[in-house]
């Protein structure tokens, strides 16, 4: 055989090896798919019965699925053009994007103006739909506290110069929020902002004295408001008699859904608990539904499918950090956070495991601004790994 044809042998042969690597990490987008498919499916099971009842009643059996369609759809074409920005474009922008979110967050609150639901003003009326600021917020602050992160970086060991700009910005976020009022909200940024602090190298001892604060602040906020301390107590005992028909409706409803669904469940679309018994079935007790639904092994399923993107948007922020690209690292971290701690809160507040509150299921529950800042967040993740990836190849990002 001919020198050439040997090399032409051996190029062939070292060529599949150098090509198979794929874009983007295959775990984390079938998780994510598998997520938002599943969503769409328990917010058709949960809400088709809605419309037998009054406050629907003008409504098709088909609305909140059809709706849910249109802001996967949203959120997809919101992920495309995400795809196509470089991560350090978002870092230039960190800073205004979080301005915006106050801003808007502050608008929200203006007599007028603000959409009010259960007493509750989060909503910003734009014709057909509606946008929630609050949503906004979690995504704008994770980029703010990444930036801040990389920018501080020399000054991590100070209060003054490492932490109290950054404590500003959150109290001014937390009045705000705690206005509207989004106690739920607030603590999903928090936990953001404070686990990119962290992961940054924030001094121990300031994280130390900052979690302890931050467990006195909420414990007073709870403490101070009375249908917060209702909760609470409903949550310590949800059986009281006086607890299951007021401030324990929701959570006895979501356990007894839940206990009914067993191992394997009752079946696809035979949820009792949905049929008027269980308030917002469809949003913030979806899990409820699927528990009663697809059983035990149903909710582990989604457990394990959150589990799958977390670890993998940890994997990808190291990897990132590891080749000095610190920004995208955080960034990428900073949204398995985010998925990470609503997903637990979520869950955790429907098999009882937490006192009630209003947070909805990542990728999964009903909402616009929910699934597009969902999907828009784990967008600019599959860019942090394909730029990663980029450089593996001896590529420019």
């Amino acid at each position: 055989m001919s020198l050439f044809a040997e090399l032409t042998n051996s190029v062939n042969a070292v060529r599949p090896g150098r090509t198979t690597m794929r874009n983007y990490d295959l775990p984390m987008v079938v998780a994510a798919t598998i997520l938002v498919a599943m969503g769409m499916l328990m917010v058709y099971s949960a809400s088709i019965a809605l419309v037998d009842g009054p406050r629907y009643a003008n409504f098709g059996r088909y609305y909140f699925v059809i709706r849910q369609g249109i802001f996967v759809a949203a959120g997809m074409f919101v992920a495309t053009f995400v795809l196509t920005v470089p991560v350090t474009s978002w870092q230039k922008i960190s800073f205004w994007l979080f301005g915006i979110s106050a801003l808007l967050l502050l608008i929200v609150l203006i007599p007028g103006v603000g959409r009010r639901v259960n007493n509750a003003v989060r909503w910003l009326p734009l014709g057909p739909v509606n946008f929630q600021p609050s949503e906004l917020m979690k995504l704008a602050a994770l980029l703010f506290a990444a930036d801040y992160t990389i920018r501080k970086q020399d000054h991590m060991d100070s209060f003054i110069r490492g932490f109290l700009p950054m404590a500003f910005a959150m109290a001014i976020v937390a009045a705000l929020l705690l206005k509207e009022p989004d106690l739920g909200a607030l603590m999903v940024v928090v936990a953001i902002a404070m686990g990119i602090l962290f992961l940054g190298g924030i001094n121990a001892r300031i994280f130390s004295g900052l979690a302890a604060v931050l467990l006195v602040t909420f414990s007073m906020v709870i403490w101070f408001s009375p249908f917060r301390r209702e909760r609470l107590f409903a949550y310590l005992d949800p059986w009281n008699p006086d607890n299951a028909l007021t401030s324990a409706y929701q959570l006895s409803h979501s356990l007894m859904a839940i206990g009914r669904g067993q191992w394997l469940g009752v079946g696809l679309g035979s949820s009792v608990e949905k049929l008027h018994y269980l308030p917002e079935a469809h949003t913030d007790f979806i899990m409820a539904v699927i528990g009663e639904e697809l059983g035990f092994a149903g909710v582990m399923l989604m457990i394990l499918l959150f589990a799958v993107v977390v670890q993998r948007c940890f994997e990808i922020g190291r990897q990132a950090i590891a080749m000095e690209r610190v920004f995208g690292g955080l960034l990428a971290q900073g949204v398995g956070i985010w998925f990470g701690v609503q997903a637990f809160i979520n869950i955790g507040v429907c098999l009882g495991l937490l006192p009630t509150k209003g947070l909805t299921l990542p990728l999964v529950s009903y909402g616009g601004s929910g699934i597009v800042m969902n999907l828009w967040a784990l967008a600019m993740v599959v860019r942090v790994d394909y730029e990663s990836r980029m450089l593996m190849r001896g590529g420019r990002a």
